[in-house]
């Protein structure tokens, strides 16, 4: 058995605080942040500004950089995850088709 390493997230990315959306509220988003939007706590390195402290969503902490989710750039993870979310999304009901425009 062969002792899998840690994978680090990639320079320049964000694409975990971006694709996702988030259903808790955090830190300048109270009401939590969706799909496709830049989060309020992203830096303009693309770092997060709530890394490891009490305040950041346990969705975040809950994501962990693999091969499979981030790929070779930030775009693949871009797509990665928006796929993710569009395939983990709550299923839309007749009355949510019915108003939704």
């Amino acid at each position: 058995m062969g002792c899998q390493s840690q994978l680090s997230c990639r320079d320049g990315c964000g694409a975990c605080c971006i694709a996702p959306s988030i259903a808790s509220p955090l830190p300048g988003m109270p009401d939590g942040k969706p799909a496709g939007v830049p989060c309020a706590q992203l830096l303009a390195d693309y770092r997060c500004a709530v890394f490891g402290r009490p305040e950041r969503p346990a969705f975040c902490g809950g994501l962990r950089p693999s091969a499979e989710m981030c790929g070779d750039s930030r775009g693949v993870a871009l797509q990665w995850l928006a796929r993710l979310e569009v395939l983990t999304a709550p299923e839309r009901g007749p009355s949510d088709i019915l108003t939704a425009h």
